[in-house]
């Protein structure tokens, strides 16, 4: 049986690695071009053909965002844009504009063409219209719930994506004209000012309007999406961090293969669960999946972002005969400090710190220093790439 492909955003090259590490089994990325998120790091050619290459040696695959509303004097360069990342060794764009479709799949057939989200494709007859194009997959529009998912894929010929976690957009799949009207910057050509998370002043009133939404969050539900046929589980956040991707993709990892595995249970669900929400900072919900959105999806009348230092350290590597951990310190810890260690594999590690050596191998009683290179004496081997964090448990 083919299992449903775990898909993550990378916003930089650290991130791709990073995130096909955890346990995605393809990532998508925006180029230094024709991207929806201009403000992220985003990919040269160079760093491209370096993704690629990472990610093939694992047996996984990198996806091309290329899905900005075009205008006539966006197209200048596009075709070699084209060619270029198509050397690079990419695997499939993700498109909205339907001339490109039709220029990549007579000129490029074997990358894959995907329609992005953006596309706002919501029923049956415009996916077979994609797949008499010759796309292979159509992202479809979050606006739509596990019925209408199930309903679609039943007559489906092409693969069907879905968003599973992270921020949502307040307007249809993204198409929103407030940050060109209040900004001047093309939100549907990689330039929103995110104004839905704006709090503004409402006449003879002292509390401020909110419309942003909740984030997207469906651990829950994993086992219904997957059963409604979708073929691939996609996770929101080009911009997120490193240590946000690895634990959601972490915890999206254990509930798909648990599925498979037939060890799928609730306990699980609430570890994951607990898990997601140390590292959120907005509240969430299921959205559209199994009921029209309405108030309890969304933020109106204010809300609270806050962030965590969970994040303690990023592992460098392990001496064996040492049998010490070199970390790169995040945040604050001190001896005596209980914490996890979660890694590449899967497994979670708990340790409590009895000392803290500097690179010259003097002790220090604490870690304030942000990048400072320590070490820690450790029994059981940690794997390079692991991440040390406040416990889940603890409250």
């Amino acid at each position: 049986m083919d299992r449903v492909e775990l898909l993550s955003p990378a916003g930089d090259l650290e991130r791709l690695k990073i995130t096909l590490l955890y346990g995605a089994d393809a990532v998508y990325i925006g180029g230094q071009e024709y991207s929806l998120r201009a403000n992220a790091t985003n990919f040269s050619i160079d760093e491209i053909k370096e993704g690629c290459e990472f990610a093939h040696k694992l047996g996984k695959k990198v996806y091309l965002t290329l899905n900005i509303v075009f205008h006539n004097e966006d197209l200048d360069g596009v075709y070699d844009y084209i060619a270029q990342v198509v050397d690079a060794g990419i695997d499939a764009f993700i498109v909205s504009d339907v001339m490109l479709i039709s220029y990549l799949v007579e000129h490029y057939p074997s990358v894959e063409v995907h329609v992005s989200t953006q596309e706002s494709t919501t029923n049956l007859k415009s996916v077979q219209f994609f797949a008499d194009q010759g796309v292979k997959r159509v992202v479809l529009a979050r606006e739509l719930s596990v019925s209408e998912i199930a309903e679609i894929h039943a007559s489906c010929p092409v693969d069907l994506e879905v968003f599973i976690h992270g921020a949502m957009c307040t307007f249809y799949s993204g198409r929103c004209v407030l940050s060109n009207y209040l900004t001047n910057r093309d939100s549907n050509r990689g330039g929103c000012a995110q104004i839905c998370r704006f709090a503004f002043d409402i006449d003879h009133h002292d509390q401020k309007f909110t419309m942003a939404t909740k984030d997207l969050n469906m651990s829950h539900h994993v086992q219904e999406l997957i059963k409604a046929g979708v073929k691939s589980l996609k996770v929101e956040g080009r911009m997120r961090s490193p240590y946000y991707l690895a634990t959601v993709i972490g915890c999206y990892r254990k509930l798909i293969d648990a599925y498979y595995e037939n060890r799928l249970t609730d306990d699980l669900m609430e570890e994951m669960e607990k898990t997601l929400s140390r590292v959120a900072n907005r509240a969430t919900s299921t959205h559209y999946y199994f009921h029209e959105a309405d108030m309890s999806d969304q933020y109106y009348t204010g809300r609270q972002e806050a962030s965590n230092q969970d994040y303690l350290a990023y592992v460098l590597g392990y001496d064996v005969e040492k049998k010490q951990v070199k970390i790169s310190q995040r945040n604050y810890f001190k001896v005596s400090d209980s914490v996890e260690f979660i890694m590449p594999n899967g497994n979670v590690v708990s340790y409590t710190i009895k000392e803290i050596l500097d690179e010259d191998g003097n002790s220090v009683e604490i870690a304030n220093h942000p990048e400072q290179i320590l070490y820690l004496p450790i029994e059981e081997e940690i794997l390079e790439s692991s991440m040390m964090r406040v416990p889940v448990s603890k409250e």
